[in-house]
Formats: C-alpha cells, structure tokens, sequence
C-alpha cells in the first residue's frame, strides 16, 4: 500500500464525515432526516441521483466489461440510460406529487391499507439489503486488493462509516456525499478519457480502428455476441434494467427531495445528461484499458475486470493517479450504500413502524429514534451477510435486485398511477407472485444453478440467467386478472382521487371547493 493511496482514502474518509457532522446539525424533523427537508434544488438533486445510480458497479464493472468484451458491455450502459426516460415519462412527477417520505406513501395515497404498507417495506428492505450486499462485497475486494486491508475488515470499515452518515446526518448528509462523488467521478473519467485520447491524435475512431487488434477477439470486438450468447436473455437483461430503475426505493425517495414539479424534471433531466456522459466515458476507458492495459493483463489480475480502470490508471499516470481513482471507487460505494440503507431505514420507521403498528400517531421523536436504530440493524445485517458471502456471486445478486424491481415494484407504481380498475388485492397478489417468483427463477437459474462455476453445481433448470421476461409480465397479468375480479366502486372513487393529484400536484377536494 503506497502512501499516496492511504493519504487520498483518508482524505475521503474525512471528508464525508465533516459533511456529516454539518448534515447532522440541520436534521432537527423528520422531514429533515428523510427527505433533506426538500431544499435540494433540481441540479443538485440530479447529481445526487446520478451518484446514486452511477455505483462501483458501473464505474468498476461496465469499464472492465467493454474492456474484456467490447460492444455486449455496453448493453449495460444503454439499459441504465433509457430507464431514466421511463423515469421523467412516467413515474417522477407522479412521486412527487402523491409521495411525502416513502414510496409506500405513492401506493396508501390510492390503497390506505396497513398490509400494502407492509409488503412495500419488506419489499423496501429485501431489495436494499440485497443492493448492499452487493456493493459491500465489491467494497471488500477493492480494499483488500488496493491497501492490504483484509476482506471482513474492508467490509467493517465500509459497513460502520455509511451507518454512521444515515444515523446522523440523514438523507441531507447521505445528498451531500452523493453530489460531491459525483464531481469527483465525472471529473476522474473525464480526466482519464483526455489522456487516453491524447495518445491516439484525439480521434475516438483511431481508438475503435486500434482496439480490434489489441483484443484476442479481433473484429468480433466490436459485435454483439461476446458476453450474452442468447439474445433472449439480452433482451430480458435489458428489460429488468430499463424497468427495475423505476422500482429502485433508494431512487425513488430522491424525488422527495425537492420542493416541486418543475424541480423533479430538472433532476431526472439533468441527471440524464450526467449518467449518459459517464457511460459514454466508459467506452474510451474499456477500450483505453484494452490498449493500454492489455486484455491478457487485464484477465490475469481479476477475471471479471472490475480492476480495468484502476489499471488504466496506474498505466497512465502511475501511483498518484491510481490512488485518486481507487478513492472515487471508495467513495462511491461509500455513498452508494448510504443511500440504500437510508430508504431502507426510512420505510421501516416511516411505513412499518408509524402507520403499521401505530396507525400514523407515533412522534416525530420516536420515528428519528426509530429509524437511526433501524440503520443501526439494517447496517449490521448487511455487514454480517456480506462476510459472509465473500465468495458469493454478485451476479446473481444484481440480477435479483433489478428484477424484483421490475416485477414487484413498477408493476404496483404504474398501475396505481395510471389504471382505473386497479384494487387492493390484485396490488398484493401482483407483488407477492413478482417477488417469489423472481427469486425462484433466479435460484434454479443458470447463475445460481451451474456445474461449472455454480453455487449449485448441476445443470439449471430456468434457462435464463435474468429472469426478467418471465416475472414482469406475470406479475403484471396476475395483478390484472385479480383486479378485474375484485374490482369496486371505491377503488375507482380512490383513484379518481390520486390520478389528480398524481398530475395536478393538488387534492381533487381542494379543487373541487376552489370551483
């Protein structure tokens, strides 16, 4: 471990945590600690978004896979991108106007049920444990591999400081931390991309003509077919993409953050940009990695590439360099899991804790209390999983959490916005049918069920590794077909209710009294 390296993590380290302490003295409410009190403007609010989604997964992940596998590694990045379209077309404003803290607010606002409250926060907290986990073992491995640190200390180091950022500083701190790593990121690609450039006469095409002949797969670099075999499962992959964003609670809860309608389309908007100018930068880095690096290299330190960009650096600009991306990697992740652990944190205290078992009468006193101990537990959780699972495949985990929030989450938001004769039991039905049966597919899928390099070693039964295809349209089809057998007048009262709202920003009632 070089002293540049341990000099810019401890900067990163100390950073955050100043922001914290200043974060942790604006939070006096509840609103405060869950939503930043609304005061994020629009562009802030979009970086802080693009840091949310742009994690070490993308950053790490996406560049190592382009560099390995050329034109499939990009799928990823299209995915990304396009779902912030379905984001600001369909479901941003509608969040913002039904919405005070939760997601689980958006669906009560049309179905006041507490077992709907409770589902949407297991289904809340299934989904980011699980993101954490993901992120907390690619924290682990990125310490141990960069500064020594053993894997169940990296993960401790990691797991104990995004606790100490929700408990608190909240959602403000948790913000504040995402937009600044968002700079440094954006700017450390960007930087990245000038050097590599400048070593093919600034012409990208130089770089495509180049890079074909670096790769063992020569002109096949730059054709589908490298990683994903079967296109059905490249299009199921990109459909839990391009949905599950829609159904992300650590993202959705961002656009309760500001204070309107028109501060929610600068936010997606401006997020947008920032997001596709950064996977536009991964495809000068993958290629840059390959040419630079090398593609035998590359394979030879990790297999699954997570190491090209932080390769690319050390190739460019040596120790100095390598150190100050290592650091955006961390503070990625760090602020990446922050944000997970508070949505996670605020629909247990919000959802569960106020309006399950105290039908909406508890304080804001013990909410704060109970939500800081509920990050405290959900911290934990994840931290003990994650040691556990050193050796787990994320793989699988990305593609259960983007699927579970395909099925589960954007077939309950869209159709609670947006069809008449939506009802309580086909929300429910549509939910626990998404979530079992994703998991199931996943479990006796190939990433899961493998004989070669499987947690399972035997031969899968589903026969695709994303199971998107399959759970999306049966948990919209069952919440369809129950809704139509159980439909009433009052759910179609409620959603006259909620759907001017959903698009006016005002009650139906003051409206009505206004004419």
């Amino acid at each position: 471990m070089s002293i540049t390296m341990f000099v810019f993590f401890l900067a990163i380290v100390i950073g955050t945590l100043l922001i914290t302490y200043w974060a942790a003295r604006q939070t006096t409410s509840t609103s405060d600690y869950y939503a930043a009190g609304g005061q994020l403007t629009g562009f802030q609010n979009g970086l802080a978004i693009a840091g949310d989604y742009m994690s070490a997964a993308s950053f790490l992940g996406i560049t190592g896979v382009i560099a390995l596998y050329g034109f499939d590694g990009y799928f990823y990045s299209i995915g990304f991108l396009v779902s912030y379209l379905v984001l600001l077309l369909l479901i941003a404003e509608p969040i913002r106007h039904l919405g005070k803290f939760t997601m689980g607010d958006v669906i009560a606002a049309r179905f006041p049920s507490r077992w709907i409250r409770t589902l949407t926060s297991f289904s809340t907290l299934f989904i980011s444990v699980l993101y954490m986990v993901a992120q907390l073992i690619a924290a682990g491995a990125l310490l141990k591999l960069l500064l020594g640190v053993r894997y169940d200390v990296s993960v401790l180091i990691v797991g104990i400081l995004m606790t100490i950022y929700v408990v608190f500083g909240g959602m403000m701190a948790t913000s504040w931390v995402q937009i600044i790593k968002t700079i440094l990121l954006v700017t450390g690609s960007f930087m990245l991309c000038l050097i590599v450039l400048s070593r093919y006469e600034w012409s990208i095409f130089s770089i495509f003509q180049a890079v074909e002949q670096a790769s063992p797969l020569q002109e096949r670099f730059l054709q589908p077919g490298n990683l994903f075999t079967d296109p059905l499962d490249t299009l199921s992959l990109n459909l839990a993409l391009v949905l599950g964003t829609a159904g992300l609670p650590h993202i959705l809860i961002r656009f309760l953050t500001v204070k309107d309608a028109l501060a929610v389309r600068k936010s997606v908007i401006s997020a947008t940009f920032i997001i596709g100018l950064f996977y536009l930068m991964t495809i000068i880095l993958g290629f840059g990695a390959t040419l630079i690096v090398g593609w035998d290299h590359i394979l030879s330190i990790d297999d699954s590439g997570n190491m090209a960009a932080p390769l690319l650096a050390f190739f460019l600009g040596g120790d100095f360099l390598v150190a100050f991306v290592s650091a955006i990697a961390f503070a990625t992740i760090l602020a990446v899991v922050s944000g997970v652990i508070i949505s996670a944190s605020s629909s247990i205290a919000h959802d569960f804790y106020r309006h399950v078992l105290h039908k909406g009468q508890a304080s804001e006193e013990r909410q704060m209390r109970v939500a800081k101990i509920a990050a405290i537990l959900v911290g934990m959780i994840a931290i003990v999983i994650s040691i556990k699972a050193q050796n787990f495949n994320v793989a699988a985990l990305v593609s259960l959490i983007f699927s579970i929030a395909a099925s589960v989450h954007f077939p309950l938001l869209l159709l609670t916005i947006y069809w008449r004769k939506f009802t309580l039991a086909g929300a429910l039905s549509g939910m626990i049918v998404g979530l079992i049966l994703t998991t199931l597919l996943v479990f006796f899928g190939p990433v899961v069920m493998n004989p070669v390099n499987g947690i399972i070693n035997r031969e899968a039964i589903f026969p695709l590794q994303n199971p998107g295809i399959v759970s999306i349209p049966c948990s919209f089809l069952v919440a369809v077909f129950v809704s139509l057998f159980t439909a009433s007048p009052l759910d179609e009262h409620h959603f006259r209710h909620v759907s001017f709202q959903a698009h006016t920003g005002r009650r139906y009632s003051e409206s009505v009294q206004q004419k």
